[in-house]
């Protein structure tokens, strides 16, 4: 039977990693992943992180029992709270329930199933562009996929006009998703003014939102990262979220997410998350315990709380720093195309501008690996490679 099986295709991210560490040349660079490294190439463990560890050895109780299929209750509360804020009727009213999933993307995929089951037929309407992800993960859930304009490669901006134009024609029962900040992967995110305009939208039509909230922090500040989100909560509609703490914890490999049902009362809250308990159960039936342990002991501590904000401070201004000096060098090196562009955007993410045959050139002859769109991952920028990527991206265009 496995014989007769043609090869899938690589994936366009992890696919291009694999090739990055196939490259024997010594001067590779990897802009392709979404991890956030240091100046020196390395993913830092954060100095929260530490301190977590310490108390959840001393704290955790032993034994290899399983938890709920909501995870760890603490984590969850922390979730909301952070999402909507300490100060928000939200996590009091008890109308928005979290559930821990294995990362940001098991809070989607159980997103993308608690909608098919509860919604069969729903359409899930995208982002033009969006994360590569998307797509499969909605797929597989058998969710029928449709998309709105966001991006101007011409203008290098948010197409808002026509964003709205095609959402006010989103039926309503549809869903929408939203990236909550840092849009991945062009990093133009709408301002204040049109977050309101978009969850007045949102009400008017009756479409269910979606956010994909996986790096909050990273943008502008954490509590400032979420004002789209809050802006629709305040409304009072039904929402979903999904979100990671991959990035503005460093916990990569611990699959830290959630997936938030938010409903009108605290009721119908409990039914829905009735259902998401259906979806969780059916695909891994429970998270692992220890990023989740991690993440609620930092959020519970006030002295560790600061310590994590000043940790998502120093990576945010770093990334935003390497921002400015790759506009800066570019301007040194040619005149061929302005990137001043790129200081405008947020997150660890960048639509370059390069196209695909500039994109492969730099592959082949400068062994520098960034994906088909152009899209670059600001994060693996360091001071060693930023002259040399430059030059290269120079001689291509």
């Amino acid at each position: 039977m496995f014989e007769s099986v043609e090869p899938a295709p690589p994936d366009p991210i992890l696919g291009l990693t694999e090739a990055f560490k196939e490259d024997p040349s010594p001067g590779k660079i990897n802009l392709g992943t979404g991890i956030y490294a240091d100046d020196t190439g390395k993913t830092p463990t954060l100095e929260c992180i530490k301190a977590a560890e310490k108390v959840v050895s001393e704290t955790a109780t032993s034994g290899g029992g399983y938890l709920p299929m909501t995870g760890l209750a603490e984590y969850d509360r922390g979730v909301v709270a952070l999402l909507f804020g300490e100060e928000s009727e939200i996590p009091a009213s008890g109308r928005a329930l979290a559930a821990q999933t294995p990362g940001g993307t098991g809070g989607l995929r159980v997103a993308a199933d608690f909608i098919a089951r509860i919604k069969p037929g729903a359409r899930i309407w995208m982002s033009d562009p969006t994360w590569a992800n998307h797509n499969g993960i909605f797929t597989a859930a058998g969710l029928e996929l449709a998309t709105y304009p966001y991006y101007n490669h011409e203008t290098k901006a948010l197409n808002f006009d026509e964003m709205v134009a095609t959402l006010k024609e989103v039926p309503a029962g549809d869903v929408v998703l939203f990236h909550a900040c840092c849009h991945n992967p062009s990093g133009m995110d709408p301002n204040a003014e049109q977050w309101n305009q978009l969850a007045d939208l949102a009400a008017e039509r009756g479409f269910l939102p979606l956010f994909d909230f996986a790096y909050q922090g990273f943008g502008t500040g954490i509590e400032e990262d979420a004002f789209g989100l809050r802006a629709f909560a305040e409304k009072g509609m039904e929402l979903l979220v999904a979100s990671s703490f991959s990035k503005n914890f460093g916990l990569y490999n611990q699959r830290a997410g959630a997936m938030t049902v938010v409903a009108r009362t605290a009721e119908a809250a409990t039914v829905a998350m009735s259902h998401v308990k259906l979806a969780i159960r059916v695909n891994y039936s429970n998270p692992p315990a220890h990023g989740a342990r991690l993440v609620a002991a930092v959020l519970a501590d006030s002295d560790l709380r600061r310590v994590w904000e000043q940790d998502v401070t120093t990576m945010r201004n770093r990334i935003n720093g390497v921002r400015q000096q790759f506009v800066e060098t570019m301007a040194t090196k040619t005149d061929k195309a302005d990137f001043s562009f790129v200081a405008t955007q947020c997150g660890m993410f960048s639509f370059s501008g390069l196209n695909k045959e500039q994109v492969l050139e730099l592959r082949e002859k400068h062994s520098i690996y960034i994906v088909g769109s152009g899209r670059i991952s600001i994060a693996g920028i360091t001071s060693a490679n930023l002259d040399p990527l430059c030059s290269a991206i120079a001689a291509v265009l």
